[in-house]
Parts: C-alpha cells; structure tokens; sequence
C-alpha cells in the first residue's frame, strides 16, 4: 500500500514537472508567431529571416528528438530530461539576447537541442510512471495543462511585444526551468530500460538533420532564385535523397533511432500520417492568421493573441474529457471527427477579406477560430493516447519521439513550402493588382520585391501619396489572395488527417504491439 502511495505522490511530481517543461517549449512556438511582426521590426528580418527563426528551432527538434526519445529509454528518462531542460533554458537566455535576426537563429538551434532532448520525456515519464488503465486521462490532463499554458502563448506574446518587451518570451523560460529541475533532482526518482542497452544510432541523427536542412534551404529559397537555380533543384534533391538514405539506415542499423518494426502497428502507422497532416495544417493556419491580423488588418499584438483564447478555452474544458472518453471507448471516433472539425474551421477562416479590425472580430474570426479550437481539443489526448497505447513500455520514449518529431517535421514542412508557396502566391496576385496602375517597369519590379516580407511589405521610397495608398491597398489585397489559398491549402491537410484515421485507426485491442 506504501508503495503504491508512493507511486502516486512520485506521479504527481512528474506531472507538474512535465507539464511546467514542456509549456516553455510549446509557448515558444506560439507566442513567436504574434511577435514575428516585433521580430521583423527590431532586427530588421526579413521574410525568409522569419521562417528560419520558427524552422532552426523545429529543425533540430526534429532531427534529434528521435536520439532524445532513444537516450531516455538507455540512459535514463529523468537524466536526460534535466539535460534537455538546462541546455533549453540556456539557449532561451541566449535568445533574449540576441541583437539581430542571424544571431537569433542560431541560438535557436540552440534551444532546439534542448527541446529534442527534453520533450520526448515527458511523455515517456508519464506512460513509464502511471497505470495503464489511467494513462490516457494521465495524458489528456497533461494536454490539458500544456495547451493552456501553450495557447495563452499569443496573449502573452502580443502584450510584451506591444510593450516592446519580445525579448521575455525567452527570458520566462529561466525560472521556469530553474524550477522544474529543482523538484526533479529532489522529488523524482529515475525511471530507464535496464534491459536496454543497445548504441546510438549517429548516422541515422546526421541524415535526418542534413536531410531536413536541405529540403527547408531549398523550399526558403525558391521565391528568390527559382526552381531553375541550383540553390533551389539542388537543394531539394540531397534533401530528398538525404530522408531515403535515412530510411535505409534505419533499416540496416541494429540500433535505430526509429525502429521500422513500429510502423508494422496499424495504429502507430496511422496516428503518424495523421499528426503530419494535422500539424502541417495547424502551423500554417496559426501562423498566417497571426500575420494576417497583426500586419493586415490592423490588430495589436496583443489583440492578436487575446483572438486565441476561444481556443484555449476549448482545449481546457475538452482535453482530459476526451482523453478519459477514449480510454473506454477508443480513439476512434474523436480523431476522425476532430481533425475534421479542425479542417472546417480553418476553411471558413480562409474566407476572410478585408475587414475593419478587432470591431468586426465576432462575425469574421471567431467563427472559424471556434470550430477549429473544438476539433482540436477532440483531437490531442486521444492522438497522444493512441501513439503512446500502440507499443510496449519499453518503446515509449522512441515512440513519443517519432511522433513528435513527425508533428515537428511537418511544422518544417508548413512553414519552408507553405511559406515559400505563399511568397509566390502573394507575387502573383500583387502582379494583377498593380497592372493597372500608371507605374515604370523599374517601379513594379521594386514594389513586386517587397513580397518576400509578405504582410510587412512596405512601399519602397520614390513614390507621391497617391500612389503610396494605392500600393499599399494592393499589397494588403494580394497578401489576403495568397492568405485564402494557404489557409485552404491547411484546411485540406486537416481533412487529410482526418481520413487517415477513418482508414487506419481501429480498436486498440485488436492490433498486435510491436516487440523486441
């Protein structure tokens, strides 16, 4: 009885602690997207500057949080859980003090080494240290918890951005973290795989880094070069052909970072498929609607993030019900009927025009931003649970870490193709608006090369009043044309992942875990 008295305060520990850990990883990347617009101005970044702040950060999250997962099974999840969290909280304090948008993308990769090391345990502590018939409540509470945390990101975000204060985005991460490792060194005992004791898989973790690199190069820099140009071709294809040399790496290795065997799970293959294409479609829905409202329609950053909190709401009172819901009835349902939900409602947000800002929030934004929160507070306990229910114990660290590194290579994917595709997009429609304005060749090509900043494109010097306001009515009508087509574009990635698990997602009980 003292034992399992144990076990329960012990549990409660690794909830707060992993709940406080991976709210300053997940606020990050929310927060970040209402203060891009701050980030732009103080250090003078451009466009393609912007989509590498978000992707140095996934792209070493990505990469590594596979090794992350497998270091927690071998090494110990608590030992590699407090390493992850001092080099993040390392990397955070760094990025406060970053004086230019260069500088800041390093110490992003930085914090991506933390995160890849650090948020793969959180999982596997809870799954590792809670009864299985608790598990997904387990699960759906820690979901609960961290999108509270996460999605009050924006408010956060917009408040100190208006403030001039961006820079305590990272510099919260500090006492946070300072904290959690605190209760963990003192409250938490060390939970491993003695029986585990397999190496590392360096190979696999360097052709996934070059490949994802790569693919993101290439997809940043096609707006400006072109297909034609090798920057462009070239850096596409090593990427590419890095991924597959990966998959053959992992196949041949006897101590693979993603054991292949997994993906034999019906269930573990399907909730993958889905949380790529359901990520895919929430990183780019959550980061355009940002950089819609704050440069086009003419929110604060502030107001920008208060937008989100329908959403919050939603994930609070929804997530552990769920999660509780499908740990007796499976998963099923909720994640066919979430990412669905999910999908129509960045479908209707893609319908937005003009407006005349915050006034008219009620009737354009909340609609959408309601039904896109509701599908998604269906969605997450339930995913997370499916992954984490589909393999033995001991493959829980590797399995937390495939799947977030799926959900972070398809943020990758959202923003280097959906973000170059939307330069694109936004040149094209801008190309129609100005063709009947009385403007030189020379005039149209500056006022054209201000898209690569999307909605911060501002009217390059040289020009009267008249045509400053005419320009700029262009810009803001094509950034909005290249807005719709994205967000459609994202609608159809959450459809997308809701038919993965309409084909792939059955009763748990009756798939076979994958075994050593």
């Amino acid at each position: 009885m003292a034992t399992v008295a144990l076990r329960s305060i012990q549990g409660k520990w690794i909830m707060a602690c992993t709940i406080m850990a991976s709210a300053m990883a997940f606020i990050d990347a929310t927060a970040l997207n209402v203060i891009l617009p701050s980030l732009q101005q103080h250090l003078k970044a451009s466009g393609p500057d912007l989509f590498w702040i978000l992707n140095a950060y996934l792209l070493m999250l990505a990469s590594l949080i596979l090794i992350g997962g497998t270091l927690g099974d071998r090494l110990g999840r608590k030992k590699i859980f407090m390493i992850g969290i001092f080099i993040f909280i390392l990397g955070s304090a760094a990025c406060g003090f970053s004086t230019s948008a260069t500088i800041l993308i390093i110490f992003r990769v930085i914090q991506g080494v933390g995160g890849a090391l650090m948020i793969p345990g959180s999982l596997s502590l809870i799954s590792s240290s809670i009864d299985e018939k608790e598990r997904g409540k387990a699960i759906g509470t820690w979901s609960a918890a961290t999108t509270l945390v996460t999605m009050g990101g924006p408010a956060l975000g917009g408040a100190l951005a208006d403030a001039g204060l961006w820079r305590y985005i990272f510099f919260i991460n500090v006492p946070i973290g300072i904290i959690v490792l605190f209760f963990l060194a003192t409250k938490v005992k060390e939970i491993k795989d003695d029986n585990n004791n397999k190496g590392l898989d360096i190979y696999g973790a360097i052709a996934i880094a070059l490949g994802l690199a790569m693919l993101t190069f290439g997809f940043l820099r096609l707006p400006a070069v072109g297909f034609s140009n090798i920057q462009g071709y070239g850096s596409i294809t090593a990427g590419i052909s890095l991924l597959l040399a990966f998959i053959v790496i992992e196949r041949k290795s006897n101590h693979p970072m993603m054991p292949l065997s997994l993906f034999s799970n019906v269930i573990f293959r399907g909730t993958n498929l889905l949380t790529f294409f359901l990520y895919a479609g929430l990183g780019a829905g959550m980061l355009f609607i940002s950089l819609n409202m704050v440069q086009v329609q003419g929110y604060t950053q502030l107001e920008s993030g208060l937008t989100f909190l329908p959403f919050t709401i939603f994930m609070v009172v929804n997530a552990r019900f769920a999660g509780s819901l499908a740990d007796r009835h499976g998963p099923r349902l909720f994640l066919i009927l979430g990412p669905f939900l999910a999908g129509g409602g960045l479908l209707l947000l893609s319908y937005i025009q003009q407006t005349k800002g915050p006034s008219e929030y009620w009737t354009t934004f909340l609609p959408g931003i309601l039904v896109f929160g509701f599908g998604m507070s269906l969605t997450v306990a339930p995913l997370t649970a499916a992954v984490m229910g589909s393999v033995s114990d001991h493959f829980t660290g590797a399995a937390s870490g495939i799947n977030n590194a799926v959900s972070r290579i398809a943020g990758v994917f959202a923003n280097a193709v959906l973000g170059s595709l939307a330069v694109l997009l936004f040149s094209a429609a801008l190309q129609k608006e100005i063709k009947e304005l009385s403007l030189t060749q020379q005039q149209k090509q500056a006022v054209i090369a201000q898209t690569v900043n999307l909605g911060n494109a501002r009217v390059p010097i040289g020009f009267n009043a008249i045509q400053e306001k005419k320009i700029t009515a262009a810009y803001h009508s094509g950034f909005i044309n290249a807005y719709g087509k994205i967000m459609k574009i994202s609608a159809g990635l959450g459809f997308l992942a809701s038919l993965m698990a309409l084909i792939f997602i059955q009763s748990p009980d009756t798939q076979k875990k994958p075994s050593r």
